[in-house]
């Protein structure tokens, strides 16, 4: 069983659109059958509003029809998946608010907070709701997060791949993800070489001893980057091994006043080849 992992939240976001199926709910829902954990689903919908006065008369009794119908799209979601997580035996929560984007960018990571970890699905396309709240979740929750990509409906923890560095960002990572890297098979720390100067941070092989010490089976690898990209170059060793998660610190860079996520970060979450457990 995964120790210390007793809360999940599980976000999820309606905004009336046409979406893949979502993976997020059956993942979140074998994670805390496994670590016998408490599930919250929060299944937000994004209230919509008429921004010009103008316009107004005409717009609003078509905006008030939309915001009904995705608030019971969400209601209809947090119904459904009280009932998978029933039939799976979880013990679950479910919200349905309707929000304007701000609110509900606010009213995940507070929630966040209450919980050990929230689980994502990826979004691919870096301007979309559900993308700035994977950023805002990572940036303001103080909680790690497992991004995960459409189709991977199973948790699965044997091996286990920790994107190493030596920096506070990846610090962090690991030990977030200690739960999970006790309770794997195989644990591997990998630093991508080539790319960037890691004369200066802390080796793998210096970090490795301190997981050894929490029971985790840890080999240290360092791997050349492969056309000096290194989300490619994790993504292919994912492949290349049938890794089940990856273990990562999340970088940002500031632009035009505002926080995005950094080059590699965003690489994998446009194309994540596994669950990616994030820290900040």
């Amino acid at each position: 069983m995964l120790e210390n992992i007793r809360s999940i939240l599980i976000g999820m976001t309606e905004e009336g659109d046409a979406e893949e199926r979502s993976s997020v709910l059956a993942y979140g829902l074998s994670l805390a059958r496994q670590a016998d954990a408490h599930v919250t689903v929060q299944a937000a919908s994004l209230k919509l509003t008429v921004p010009y006065s103008f316009v107004r008369n005409f717009a609003e009794g078509l905006v008030a029809a939309e915001n009904r119908r995705l608030d019971a799209l969400a209601r209809a979601v947090a119904d459904a998946s009280q009932r998978a997580a029933a039939a799976s035996g979880v013990a679950c929560t479910t919200q349905a608010p309707q929000l304007a984007y701000p609110d509900l960018i606010k009213s995940f990571t507070s929630l966040a907070r209450a919980h050990d970890l929230s689980i994502l699905d990826a979004e691919p396309i870096a301007l979309a709701v559900d993308r700035g709240l994977i950023e805002a979740m990572l940036m303001d929750s103080g909680r790690p997060l497992i991004v995960v990509p459409q189709g991977w409906e199973t948790f699965k923890g044997d091996k286990i791949v920790v994107a190493w560095d030596g920096s506070a960002k990846a610090v962090r990572a690991l030990n977030d993800a200690l739960p999970f890297l006790r309770a794997a098979t195989q644990v591997e720390l990998v630093s991508v070489t080539g790319e960037k100067d890691l004369a200066h941070t802390v080796p793998g092989a210096e970090i490795a001893p301190h997981l050894t010490r929490h029971g985790v089976p840890v080999n240290v690898l360092a791997l050349p980057v492969v056309n000096g990209d290194v989300a490619q170059t994790l993504r292919n060793h994912a492949h290349l091994t049938r890794t089940d998660m990856i273990v990562m610190g999340a970088y940002v860079h500031s632009r035009l006043r505002e926080m995005v996520l950094g080059g590699t970060t965003q690489s994998l979450l446009r194309n994540p080849p596994v669950p990616l457990l994030l820290s900040y």
